[in-house]
Order: structure tokens, then C-alpha cells, then sequence
């Protein structure tokens, strides 16, 4: 047996799960989501993932600008990110978005449209220059779709309140882009 056939058959096995994760990678149509979070032209789909369990923490703080008023006003969120049954990276306050191989990209959001019936809204994120090597690199926009949960709480909210935290449950999906080539 030749040599390059000895060091590439260890990994011949990888193929078939590449392709299946690829495969199983949900596809997004930008035209069918509201023009909000529509990433622009020039930018290609690089990655999908999931979240079951996230949090979003709120705390009870006067309004701003209004002391004699209070809201629950959202602190941070945590999330695992997933693809499939396989937990791939976190999400968490920035926001940061941080793959397992440790490269991370933050970013800014430039548009919310409104999501389901009891759900935050749906999200586009400009991505910041990633930090690491890996599969953030490169990253340039960040949407947040198919949410379900994750609102304000509705419980009181006042000067008794004030400084109480509630955690709320969420799900939603992160699509992640990279300028086309």
C-alpha cells in the first residue's frame, strides 16, 4: 500500500459526517423574512444552529429618566449552540457568540422585527472582527430567527421589586454569514 493511502484513510470517516452536518443544515430565504433582519447581498450563509434551554435574565430597575417608574429590564442571555444533538459553542452577554474551538466574534444589532406571540423578536447582528482562529473567523452577520419565549416577565414589577432578577426560558436559531468570495 502507498504511502498518501496509509495517512489519508484515518480520516476517510470524517467525510460521511461532514457532508451529513452539512446536508442537515437548514438553509435560510433571506426573501422570506422580514426586510429587517435581511442580511445584505454580498453575504453568504457560513452556519446554523439551535438553542433549547437558553436563559435571558431581566432585573426590575426604575425606568430611565422616570425613578417613580420601574421595568423588567433585560441583563443578559446564556445559551447553548447547537447543530444537531451536539452542543458546537455558547452564547452569552456582549453578545458573544464563542465556537468550542475558542474563536469568538461580538457584534451590534442593527435591526429587531417582531417575532411570534410571546417571543423577543427576531434579530440582525453586525459581527465585529472575530478573536481566535476557527469558525468564527470571518463571520459578518448574525440573525437570530425562529424564537419562541424569552419575553419580560409579567410578574410586578415596582419599588418593592427593584433589584429582583427573574430568568425566562428561550429557543431560537443563530445563522451565521461570511462575505461571498
Amino acid at each position: 500500500m502507498n504511502r498518501a493511502a496509509l495517512t489519508t484513510r484515518p480520516f476517510l470517516f470524517l467525510i460521511p459526517a461532514v457532508l451529513a452536518a452539512c446536508a442537515m443544515s437548514p438553509k435560510v430565504d433571506n426573501a422570506t423574512l422580514p426586510e429587517a433582519v435581511r442580511v445584505p447581498a454580498g453575504h453568504v450563509q457560513s452556519g446554523y444552529t439551535t438553542t433549547s434551554g437558553g436563559q435571558l435574565t431581566y432585573e426590575c430597575r426604575a425606568k430611565k429618566d422616570m425613578a417613580d417608574q420601574f421595568e423588567w429590564a433585560f441583563v443578559g442571555p446564556v445559551a447553548a449552540l447547537q447543530m444537531g444533538n451536539q452542543v458546537v459553542g455558547k452564547y452569552y452577554g456582549g453578545p458573544t457568540w464563542e465556537s468550542n474551538d475558542g474563536s469568538k466574534v461580538t457584534g451590534k444589532q442593527v435591526a429587531v422585527a417582531p417575532g411570534a406571540a410571546g417571543a423577543i423578536p427576531l434579530q440582525l447582528v453586525k459581527a465585529n472582527p472575530a478573536m481566535g482562529e476557527g469558525a468564527m473567523q470571518g463571520i459578518s452577520y448574525i440573525q437570530r430567527l425562529n424564537t419562541q419565549g424569552g419575553v419580560a416577565p409579567a410578574l410586578p414589577c415596582g419599588a418593592a421589586q427593584a433589584g429582583q432578577r427573574q430568568i425566562v426560558g428561550y429557543q431560537a436559531d443563530y445563522v451565521f454569514y461570511k462575505p461571498t468570495m
